[in-house]
């Protein structure tokens, strides 16, 4: 482990700039999902018990580098209290002054740092005006962690720095799932467009034993096949990229699977009158809308076969009944497993998230990311600004 953690910090009577990720949904002025807030207590709480103050830094929406006052972080005040079970200061300008008044005990929220123009470019001024609010620099978004922005990169290099205990459980997961796994290693690549998830694929078939390619994308592999996918979501140009990666997976030794059958409608809605046909004899007029139930208990036996499980994306369309069925089913097989303490479970993904929470199975994993696109890129094998910053810090 290369990055600090805050137990390798004195925090007594520190202030502590913490970078946190609270960018939530927000409905008629409330917090309508707290899950990122809750993510970010250990933290807080952490730094608190260990005499420090914290500072909190975070985004919220995307202002363009400017006022804007409906995406004003005061909105998540009420849900961040109720989190930490204490009230927090907050601090729409004169940052310096407020830091200046806090107490010990205290927690200062700051106003929406992409009101400020220096955070997305990374401006050197902006990162050392934040370096000199604080003693130390604490990162506790990992969701953040793709951007090299003032915030999350910049100010990093200019004040003892260390990973939070969100950051610090993610980056242990995903190392224990792609950087040094328990083999073998099975993954699930899902969604709806091939054309989103080449550099995960060309990465993963390289790195993993199963790779299971699920959701409209599969379409497009069956289509690459020769098959017919009648009104089925494919990418019939991204063809010869797809032989291209089942080439490249046969010559490495990663097994693709496929659906070999598959759920088709007419309509895509849920309850349409639907069937399950072989991915050969799919009818013309009608989509495939999940895999098939023979696909799942192949998808499931590679499961078993596995001590490392790596999942990003759903089987079908999860959204709607009973489309949602192969999801759910391997999911729950998933879940299954890892209680039984035989699979190492982390996934990752907005659309994974919503399914694997619609399956019920989401707390039963080893481990879910709700960072976007730092958990897509890092599966791609890229360094990290906000990460690679951590292990350069002084």
């Amino acid at each position: 482990m290369s990055w600090k953690t805050l137990d390798d910090m004195n925090l007594d009577g520190k202030t502590v700039l913490t970078r946190v990720d609270i960018n939530v949904p927000v409905q008629d002025g409330q917090v309508s999902d707290d899950t990122r807030i809750r993510r970010i207590v250990p933290t807080v709480r952490d730094i608190l018990a260990k005499g420090g103050k914290p500072v909190l830094v975070a985004h919220f929406g995307r202002p363009k580098g400017k006022p804007v006052p409906e995406m004003s972080l005061q909105v998540t005040l009420p849900a961040l209290e109720a989190a930490l079970g204490q009230p927090v200061r907050f601090a729409g300008d004169d940052f310096k002054t407020a830091v200046e008044a806090l107490a010990p005990g205290e927690v200062l929220l700051l106003e929406n740092i992409r009101f400020f123009p220096g955070e997305e470019k990374n401006d050197p001024a902006l990162a050392r005006e934040l370096a000199g609010l604080a003693d130390i620099y604490c990162n506790d978004a990992f969701s953040a962690a793709h951007r090299a922005h003032a915030s999350t990169e910049g100010v990093a290099h200019l004040l003892p720095s260390c990973a939070g205990r969100s950051m610090a459980a993610e980056l242990r997961a995903l190392e224990a799932a792609l950087g040094n796994p328990a083999r073998p290693v099975v993954a699930v690549v899902g969604g709806a467009k091939v054309s989103t998830k080449l550099d995960l694929l060309s990465h993963l078939i390289r790195k993993v034993d199963k790779l299971v390619i699920g959701g409209g994308m599969a379409n497009t592999f069956l289509a690459a096949q020769g098959l017919d996918v009648a009104k089925s979501l494919c990418e019939h140009d991204l063809a010869d990229t797809a032989r291209e990666i089942l080439a490249e997976a046969e010559a490495t030794g990663c097994e693709i699977i496929v659906p070999g059958d598959v759920v088709v409608a007419e309509a895509f809605a849920a309850n349409a009158p639907h069937d399950t046909v072989a991915a050969t004899e799919v009818p013309a007029g009608s989509m495939i809308l999940d895999a098939g139930p023979d696909t799942v208990d192949r998808i499931i036996a590679a499961f078993g076969t596995a001590q490392t499980l790596i999942w990003n994306g759903p089987l079908g369309a999860f959204e709607i009944e009973p489309f949602d069925r192969a999801t759910n089913a391997a999911a729950r097989a998933a879940a299954d497993m890892t209680e039984a303490g035989s699979l190492v479970s982390v996934a990752g993904g907005g659309d994974t998230v919503s399914a694997l929470n619609r399956a019920g199975v989401a707390e039963r994993f080893t481990y879910i990311s709700t960072a976007g696109g730092a958990f897509l890129e890092w599966m791609e094998g890229r360094d990290l600004p906000g990460v690679a910053a951590l292990r350069q810090a002084k």
